[in-house]
């Protein structure tokens, strides 16, 4: 870790001695883990890394990008052999309960293979200001013969030395591009674009099989139209390249600002698609009237809620997600260790 006693791994190129106590932009020392989890559907151990090179107005982790000046405080710094011990433990118990529940499947065999964990994934903030600590998690899992990859997820505002080292050690790469003028991405992040763009090319040019995907938050009168601009840019890259539009939500210094509506989302991927781009997806929209369906259920429930309506209607939601008992009743729910309505990503609703 002595590279962070003169740091220059992000564009800002401090210079400042990190383990002394000196701050550079990022105003974060030794790295420290604020959380980590397992997820299914990105294939991964999650790492979450406090600290950020950007000042994001609409960042929806700012108490972990902008640590330590929200004075909200998180885990410590994790040895990587104490991280790598964690991980393989909580990653062969994951394993064993996908395989148990895999033998019940019709389809157990592309079950377990779509829910098997390949990789410890790093996120914040942004990683990037902590790529030695990265390449030390990489170093031990060598050591240990594992199989599993190194994934991260940048804003990509790091040195092109950075940006190499960081192609050379993971084996799955999502980068982030907040809009493509300088000026609107110097409004909202604090710093400019040329780095981001270099990165991206230096990617798709040098790592195309590392890229799991390009994304962009989509913040009505901000970033809309960005979106094509991007999309543009990485058509001439490569047009395979997948593109995630992000619906923007209300946070930080933006919590008033509006979000897209699906409409607009849908109109954005689309002059994606004219761009030129062969893969393109959004998710996360903030409509302004019930979604469909729901009224109907409403109606349904109200009857078991006494004829209450705003209890049939607010009962609605967990009934959409495929909540079973009415009245809710979640101590005697037969479904209680599996509920259907935990941890419902508002996209992935139906």
């Amino acid at each position: 870790m002595s590279e962070l006693e003169n740091c220059e791994l992000c564009e800002w190129r401090c210079g400042v001695n990190r383990l002394a106590g000196e701050r550079g932009v990022c105003r974060v020392g030794s790295p420290e883990v604020a959380a980590t989890s397992l997820s299914g559907t990105l294939k991964s151990y999650s790492v979450t890394l406090l600290g950020c090179c950007y000042r994001c107005l609409h960042c929806n982790a700012y108490r972990i990008s902008q640590y330590p000046d929200p004075l909200w405080w998180y885990g410590r710094h994790i040895s990587p052999e104490e991280l790598v011990s964690d991980a393989e433990t909580r990653i062969r118990a994951y394993g064993e309960s996908v395989y148990s529940r895999s033998a019940c499947s019709d389809s157990g065999k592309e079950f377990k293979e779509k829910l098997e964990i390949d990789k410890i994934s790093f996120t914040g903030g942004d990683p990037i200001i902590h790529l030695p600590y990265i390449e030390e998690v990489a170093g031990v899992l060598r050591k240990r013969g594992s199989k599993l990859g190194v994934g991260l997820a940048t804003g990509g505002f790091c040195t092109s030395e950075s940006m190499e080292r960081i192609a050379g050690i993971c084996s799955s790469i999502t980068l982030e591009i907040k809009a493509f003028d300088d000026e609107v991405h110097r409004a909202l992040t604090g710093a400019p674009v040329e780095p981001v763009l270099r990165n991206a090319s230096y990617l798709a040019e040098n790592a195309r099989e590392k890229i799991r995907v390009f994304r962009t938050v989509a913040i009505p009168g901000m970033t809309d139209k960005q979106v094509v601009k991007i999309a543009e840019y990485i058509a001439a890259l490569d047009p395979e390249i997948p593109y995630r539009l992000i619906g923007f939500r209300p946070n930080f210094v933006l919590y008033y600002h509006p979000g897209p509506e699906k409409e607009m989302m849908e109109r954005l991927a689309e002059k994606c698609r004219d761009a030129g781009l062969k893969d393109v997806a959004w998710s996360g929209y903030y409509p302004e009237a019930y979604p469909e369906g729901i009224e109907r259920k409403a109606e349904i429930l109200e009857k078991r809620y006494s004829g209450n309506q705003e209890a049939g209607l607010t009962a609605a939601y967990a009934l959409d997600t495929g909540c079973p008992t009415h009245p809710r009743n979640c101590g005697e729910c037969e479904l209680r260790d599996n509920c259907p309505a935990t941890l419902r990503e508002p996209w992935n609703r139906r």
